[in-house]
């Protein structure tokens, strides 16, 4: 065996993981043309086409999804031993990529931010914001945070963050022009704003809890959105009654911007879980973000968490 067989299995892997020249040049921090040549020599070593091209698209052929399945385990385990040696080296340091929901993101992330980079100075993050479920082993991330529900049982799972409510808010002027509801069933009388998920595609029913009782509504609403910046947007907007979890909302509900209704009907979840593959050993950078999240203080208010929102201007 020709020891130039190996090269390029590392760039031919992320361009089948990612269906993309570009994503994997910028994933390996090269150009796309360098990654086209590297993937033509590789081909050309191999004597067969490893991927389908066109002007828009890239995707794997028949024999490059044989390829994948055999070499994608080494090149894994290849590049998990080199992380392992570089991270017994010295600080934690290196490339820490997670994929976060948006919402995860600013209640979990954000606030500890800041003081996360300081305190690791040699640690780089990269967070996707993605609502929807995805492999975090065959994409390549470190890390994932969702609810404790949606993670896969091979995982190690770790809970953080604060503790989460069921909130339903509106702005004042909203009240002001539609009136407060006072029982979860007038909220059908009201623009109450959907929000469907991307993963199951469904439009979240709203739930209800006090005592023995429980309500759970499906709300028509005009508006239906699929990120939790824009719900809130809208909320402080006027354009009707929201339904989420606290977390980034809290500024707005202490400055009074956002007034909670209903609140002897909010009740408690689950909370975010941050989790990782099972079978890899965790990693410096990893087991320092994880401390972080772990002894940060919740019950702390944060002023960092509105970085996606903006207030509405005043009305003269």
């Amino acid at each position: 065996m020709r020891q130039d067989q190996l090269d390029g299995l590392v760039t031919f892997v992320y361009v089948a993981q990612l269906s993309s020249f570009s994503a994997a040049a910028s994933r390996l921090g090269v150009s796309p043309s360098a990654v086209s040549q590297v993937i033509r020599g590789l081909e050309q070593r191999l004597g067969v086409a490893l991927f389908n091209r066109t002007t828009r698209s890239v995707s794997l052929s028949e024999a490059g999804a044989r390829y994948l399945e055999r070499v994608e385990p080494a090149v894994r385990e290849l590049l998990t031993a080199a992380d392992e040696l570089n991270d017994s080296i010295g600080e934690p340091s290196g490339l820490l990529r997670l994929n976060v929901p948006r919402a995860a993101y600013m209640t979990t992330l954000q606030p500890i931010l800041a003081n996360f980079l300081d305190a690791y100075p040699q640690i780089d993050l990269e967070i996707t914001l993605e609502n929807a479920l995805v492999d975090i082993v065959r994409l390549g991330y470190d890390a994932g945070i969702r609810f404790g529900e949606f993670v896969e049982h091979d995982m190690v799972a770790v809970k953080i963050g604060p503790e989460l409510f069921v909130n339903v808010v509106a702005s004042p002027d909203y009240l002001a022009r539609h009136g407060t509801p006072t029982h979860p069933r007038e909220l059908i009388d009201h623009n109450c704003i959907g929000f469907r998920h991307s993963s199951s595609g469904i439009v979240e029913r709203w739930e209800f809890e006090r005592s023995d009782e429980q309500i759970q509504l499906v709300l028509a609403g005009r508006l239906i959105l699929n990120d939790s910046a824009a719900l809130v947007q809208s909320a402080l907007d006027g354009l009707g009654i929201a339904y989420m979890i606290n977390g980034y909302i809290d500024p707005f509900i202490n400055n009074g911007s956002l007034v909670r209704l209903l609140e002897d009907w909010s009740f408690g979840l689950p909370g975010y879980t941050l989790y990782y593959p099972d079978r890899r050993r965790v990693t410096r950078k990893l087991r320092a973000l994880i401390d972080f999240l772990r002894c940060t203080d919740w019950s702390i208010p944060s002023q960092k968490s509105v970085l996606f929102v903006v207030p509405p201007p005043k009305v003269l």
